[in-house]
């Protein structure tokens, strides 16, 4: 099938898909969604996703420690990301930043890996992506500390109000099956708003799969959904959709990003 759409932002590394990854991965391909783009949680997880950008066509990686982790981050964690940046098919620092919600790390630990590794990015010009939830105010504290925006807001959950406080900065928004979630209003709100040229599409899978498969393991070939309902909202069609945030990722990332 074409390319219809991309995943910006997917956990195919994660055991969940560790029976069947080939076949999800090729139901992606089956279902239009040419790139998925895979987000590190720890070095594990980075290695794994350095290995499987090797393995599956089309398949990119981020690499980086998220705030759940960062308590329990090695002395020369920096080390190891810096050269896990030097694979090919690696094309940033993530997924980093704050979680308050689920506390699973303390929050200076949170803070500290979070600046070390904007830092790193800063040091090497290259991009990242931010994890934030219930933490706004110190996520963007610290990224205008750092004064390096070269970043995504992904899985976006916070107002519109501060949708444009972190536009202003330069950032792009990443949306997800929550725009599909009867309950969750944000997102939807912000889906209406955010400028076309930056918006990007992802899924989180396996994580918040979108409406009609609550409840069941999300996967790359449902970004389509988010397609649809963002096509729903701004009175365009899925695949006018699918175009732009594929160019919007491309120009992010400075690269095209392929199949082959």
């Amino acid at each position: 099938m074409a390319n219809l759409c991309l995943d910006s932002h997917c956990h195919l590394e994660d055991h969940a898909f560790d029976e069947d990854r080939l076949e999800v991965y090729q139901r992606a391909l089956s279902s239009g969604v040419g790139v998925m783009i895979l987000a590190g949680s720890d070095l594990e997880t980075s290695r794994r996703i350095v290995e499987l950008t090797k393995e599956y066509k089309g398949v990119y990686g981020l690499v980086g420690v998220h705030p759940h982790e960062a308590e329990q981050v090695p002395a020369n964690f920096l080390t190891e990301l810096a050269s896990l940046l030097e694979e090919p098919k690696v094309l940033g620092i993530g997924e980093i930043g704050l979680d308050y919600f689920y506390d699973h790390s303390p929050r200076e630990a949170q803070k500290k890996v979070f600046r070390e590794q904007l830092e790193l990015a800063a040091s090497k010009d290259i991009p990242f992506v931010v994890h934030s939830r219930d933490a706004s105010l110190d996520t963007l504290t610290i990224l205008k500390e750092q004064g390096y925006h070269k970043g995504i807001f992904h899985c976006y959950s916070y107002s519109v109000e501060t949708l444009q406080e972190i536009l202003a900065l330069g950032y792009l928004i990443s949306l997800g099956g929550t725009v599909t979630f009867k309950n969750a209003k944000k997102p939807l709100e912000v889906a209406k708003v955010v400028p076309l040229d930056r918006l990007l599409l992802e899924t989180d899978c396996p994580y918040m799969t979108p409406v009609p498969f609550r409840g069941k393991r999300n996967e790359p070939s449902l970004v389509v959904k988010v397609a649809e309902k963002i096509a729903e909202v701004r009175n365009l069609t899925p695949e006018e959709v699918g175009r732009i945030t594929w160019a919007n990722t491309e120009k992010f990332f400075g690269r095209k990003l392929t199949r082959d």
